[in-house]
């Protein structure tokens, strides 16, 4: 992020309130993302992971964006990463190319409206008439995925907002279990097997993914919770799965991923935040590991199972 290009208001930025030009003062920062100015000036001087502009008089000043980058890191921080991997995380973020506005944006906004009144059937219905024009691939990548993006920026900016998450995670999960379910018993074949790796309950990436493999003709087991090592294998065996995708919005442990995978007799994926997070060390577990593979998001494991022929 380029700090140097924005130019700060004239005045000393200490009076507590969003100045005239858009920029504000520490404690309305504060206000907004719930973390303390402490904290702000520590991730300031030791990780830099938010450099704000400055008054004449030293007053720190911040932007819109810098509110949105200090959401972001605290998507990451829930996500189980350390604040010393943050900045390598939110460098390494592709940069949005997609105009501000258009009409998938005026999309998310109606949903983001619905969603934030509990509007169960609107949401059905406008996600029922994109899903009428659009195919899977392309409402995931330019409705689903930005959607829940932005819902998780907003909800971390607005306290009290848990019954949103839920109520939307619950519709998500609902809405494509049931596809995925009328899908397969009009299916044949070996399943993929999906599991959520996170302990995070209602993963939506993870019946994203089952959405996306579901209308690809391949039928699609999911356990929403995860399997001890020892019972993957079994568990792969007795559904004669082609292969099995393990999904993770948060750290995993590493040291027990060998035994996890171990007897698998089909290719295993790992899918999600947890691929950002352990990048080089996932790496190098996939050069000892045979047949395992790792994709960042719903979109790039469709890719990649379609690359390997398993769809």
């Amino acid at each position: 992020m380029n700090e140097s290009r924005l130019d700060p208001p004239a005045s000393d930025g200490a009076s507590g309130h969003p100045s005239a030009e858009g920029w504000l003062p520490i404690r309305e920062v504060t206000r907004q993302t719930g973390v303390n100015a402490v904290t702000l000036r520590a991730w300031e001087r030791r990780y830099g992971l938010i450099v704000p502009q400055r008054t004449a008089k030293g007053h720190r000043l911040f932007s819109g964006e810098h509110v949105q980058r200090i959401l972001k890191v605290l998507t990451w921080l829930d996500r189980g990463v350390t604040v010393s991997q943050v900045k390598h995380l939110l460098d390494a973020e592709p940069a949005l190319s997609e105009p501000a506005r258009n009409d998938w944006h005026l999309q998310r906004q109606g949903l983001v409206q619905a969603i934030s009144q509990l509007a169960e059937r609107q949401v059905d219905e406008t996600f029922n008439q994109a899903m009428a024009l659009y195919p899977p691939r392309t409402l995931c990548e330019h409705l689903l995925l930005p959607l829940l993006g932005e819902l998780e920026q907003r909800w971390q900016s607005h306290f009290g907002m848990q019954m949103e998450r839920v109520f939307f995670h619950s519709w998500l999960r609902s809405k494509f279990a049931v596809r995925v379910y009328h899908n397969n018993r009009q299916l044949q074949g070996a399943p993929l097997l999906l599991i959520n790796h996170s302990d995070l309950p209602l993963e939506p990436h993870l019946w994203l993914c089952a959405w996306l493999i579901s209308n690809t003709d391949c039928p699609v087991e999911v356990f929403d919770w995860p399997l001890p090592p020892g019972e993957l294998a079994l568990a792969a065996e007795r559904l004669q799965a082609r292969g099995v995708l393990l999904y993770s919005s948060k750290s995993i442990n590493l040291r027990k991923l060998p035994r996890l995978l171990s007897g698998l007799a089909c290719p295993a994926f790992i899918v999600g935040p947890a691929v950002s997070i352990h990048h080089a060390e996932l790496v190098n577990c996939a050069t000892r590991i045979a047949d395992l593979h790792l994709a960042a998001d719903p979109l790039s494991a469709h890719q990649a199972l379609t690359g390997l022929g398993l769809l």
